[in-house]
C-alpha cells in the first residue's frame, strides 16, 4: 500500500510550499539568496500568492523556505476575524431566506401557543486536518506528464494539470494514491494547481509536500453556520409547529454551481438532515440563508450537512422535552412518523444504554436520533462533568439500521470511527480568524480526542434484510454531538448551544 507522501520517482526532488497567510493576498518579496545559500536547495519558484522551496530532500527545502522570509500583502482579507463573520452571520439570520420546505403554516401555529422555544445553535469552520497532509508529485514535460496523487476527483486533477501546463488531457497521466485521510479535503484540487504552476518550470519530477501548518491554515474549511430554531407546544406537549432557518456559506455554489436549487438560492447540503427529520411536524418551515464569509473558502467535510443540521435539530428537541417535562426518549418517541426504523433503533439503544437508570452526581446520558445516509441511527452517549467544567466521554451506545449488513466488524468500525472523528469536533474543533489569518496551526491548537479521552463505544446492529441499503462511512459523524449536548445538560443544568464545547463553556463562574 503505497500512499501519496510515499511516492518516489527517479531524479525527484522535494519541495515545500508557503502560500499567502491570508486568503486573496499577494507575494510581495523573498530572500532569494539567502534561501538558495541553504545547503541542498535546488530552485525557488515564485507564484503570485505563493513561494516553494525545493531541494535534495524536505529538510533543506523547509530551511530553505525558512530563510526566504517571505513578505505578504494581506490583500482585501486582512481585516477578517471570526467575531466579524459571526456577526454578519448573525445579521443576515435576521431575514427569511429561501424555503427549502414548507409544509402548513409554521409561524402561525408556533404564534398561536405559549409555550415554544426560540434558540440560536453556533458551528465553527472545521479544518479536514488529514493525518497524511497535501502532497503532489508531477513530473510536467513538453510531450505530457505524470501526477502522483491521492485524490478523490482523478478526472479534475487530469483537467486542471492539463490547463496550467497547456497539454491535452490525454497527455496527463493520473497515478492515483491511496489516502491517509481525505474526509471531503481531496475532492478539491487547489494544491494540484499549485503544483501544476510550480512543476511546470523545473525539468525533473518534483514531490511538493505541504507542512501540517500550511494543510491546516490553506485547508477549504467546513462552513460556519448560525442556526435559528422556534417551535412550539400545545397543551398535550405536542410539537404544533417547526421553524429551523440556516445561514452559512455554500459548497454547492463554488464547488458545482449546477446542484443548486430554487434559482441559484438554496444549497440542497446545506438543509439535509433538517428537512428530512424523523418526526412527524404537522406545520414545518424550513430556510437557507445563503451568507459568504470573506477570506474561507468552503468544502465539503465528513458527514456533510447533516453534521450540523443533526447537532441542531436534536439539541432542540432536547430543549423541548424539558419545556414538555417529558423524558427525552419518550419525547422523541411521540413524534415518530409511521416508520418502525426510528423506534426501533430508538428503544434498542435506551435498552443497551441503560437510559433511566440512575447515575452518580455530575454525570448524564444524552440521546440523538437520526435519519441520514439511508440509515437510522440511535445514540447514547454517557459524560461526567468535574467541578471545573472537565468534560469526560465514559461511554457511547449507538443502535444502527442500515437495511442488509454484509461484514458486521466493518460497520462497527466505521460507526466507531466517525463517531470518535465527530465527538473531537463537538469538544474540540474550531477554526478562527485574526486580521485575515487562521489561528490554528497544528494539533495541539486543533485538538482530536486522545487515546485516554476516547470513550468505550458499543455498537448495536438491527439485522433488516429486507430495507434498502444505508451508508455508513458518514453517518457516525453527524450522530455525534447532539447527544454529547444532551448529556452534558443532564450532567450540569447547563446548555452549550455553540460548537466546540470545550472552550470554557463549562467553567465554574
Amino acid at each position: 500500500m503505497q500512499f501519496g507522501i510515499d511516492v518516489q520517482v527517479p531524479g525527484m526532488k522535494i519541495g515545500t510550499v508557503a502560500a499567502s497567510p491570508v486568503l486573496g493576498g499577494k507575494l510581495v518579496s523573498i530572500d532569494e539568496a539567502a534561501a538558495r545559500a541553504v545547503p541542498g536547495v535546488r530552485d525557488v519558484v515564485k507564484l503570485d500568492d505563493a513561494v516553494a522551496v525545493i531541494g535534495d530532500h524536505m529538510w533543506a527545502a523547509i530551511c530553505g523556505l525558512k530563510s526566504a522570509a517571505p513578505q505578504w500583502d494581506d490583500g482585501p482579507n486582512g481585516n477578517v476575524t471570526t467575531a466579524s463573520i459571526m456577526q454578519a452571520l448573525a445579521a443576515a439570520s435576521e431575514s427569511d431566506g429561501v424555503d427549502a420546505h414548507a409544509a402548513g403554516d409554521a409561524k402561525a401555529a408556533i404564534a398561536s401557543v405559549t409555550k415554544r422555544v426560540e434558540v440560536v445553535y453556533q458551528l465553527p469552520f472545521l479544518s479536514h486536518a488529514p493525518m497524511e497532509p497535501i502532497n503532489t508529485t508531477l513530473h510536467a514535460r513538453p510531450d505530457g506528464a505524470d501526477l502522483w496523487v491521492g485524490t478523490q476527483v482523478p478526472p479534475r486533477a487530469q483537467a486542471i494539470v492539463a490547463k496550467i501546463t497547456g497539454l491535452k488531457p490525454e497527455q496527463v497521466i493520473v497515478h492515483n494514491q491511496y489516502m491517509g485521510g481525505a474526509f471531503g479535503r481531496r475532492l478539491d484540487v487547489d494544491s494540484i494547481e499549485q503544483a501544476a504552476k510550480i512543476a511546470k518550470t523545473l525539468s525533473y519530477p518534483v514531490k511538493l509536500i505541504w507542512t501540517r501548518e500550511e494543510d491546516i491554515q490553506h485547508d477549504f474549511y467546513r462552513p460556519s453556520y448560525y442556526d435559528r430554531v422556534s417551535a412550539g407546544l400545545d397543551v398535550n406537549g405536542k410539537i404544533v409547529g417547526w421553524q429551523h432557518r440556516s445561514t452559512g456559506a455554500s459548497v454547492m455554489a463554488r464547488w458545482y454551481p449546477g446542484g443548486m436549487q430554487k434559482d441559484g438560492k438554496l444549497d440542497p447540503d446545506a438543509v439535509e438532515g433538517a428537512i428530512e427529520t424523523p418526526y412527524d411536524f404537522s406545520a414545518q418551515l424550513n430556510q437557507y440563508v445563503h451568507t459568504e464569509s470573506p477570506g474561507v473558502t468552503v468544502a465539503w467535510w465528513r458527514g456533510v450537512g447533516p453534521t450540523h443540521n443533526i447537532f441542531v435539530v436534536e439539541s432542540a428537541m432536547d430543549e423541548l422535552a424539558l419545556l414538555a417535562g417529558v423524558d427525552p426518549v419518550e419525547f422523541r418517541r411521540r413524534h415518530l412518523g409511521k416508520d418502525p426504523r426510528g423506534r426501533g433503533v430508538l428503544d434498542l439503544v435506551a435498552e443497551k444504554s441503560g437510559w433511566g437508570q440512575p447515575l452518580p452526581k455530575g454525570s448524564g446520558r444524552g440521546v440523538g436520533l437520526q435519519w441520514a445516509f439511508n440509515s437510522w441511527l440511535a445514540t447514547v452517549v454517557e459524560v461526567s462533568v468535574s467541578d471545573r467544567g472537565e468534560i469526560t466521554l465514559s461511554q457511547v451506545h449507538v443502535a444502527a439500521d442500515v437495511g442488509p449488513v454484509v461484514n458486521p466488524d466493518t460497520l462497527a468500525a466505521q460507526l466507531q470511527g466517525g463517531l470518535i472523528f465527530g465527538l473531537s469536533m463537538a469538544m474540540y474543533s474550531e477554526i478562527t480568524h485574526t486580521k485575515g489569518r487562521v489561528d490554528q496551526s497544528n494539533f495541539h491548537d486543533y485538538r482530536i480526542l486522545r487515546i485516554n479521552e476516547a470513550p468505550k463505544i458499543d455498537v448495536h446492529i438491527v439485522d433488516n434484510p429486507s430495507a434498502p441499503i444505508g451508508g455508513i462511512g458518514e453517518t457516525g459523524t453527524a450522530a455525534a454531538a447532539a447527544p454529547l449536548a444532551n448529556a452534558i445538560f443532564a450532567a450540569t443544568g447547563r446548555r452549550l448551544r455553540r460548537i466546540p464545547f470545550a472552550t470554557g463553556q463549562l467553567s465554574p463562574a
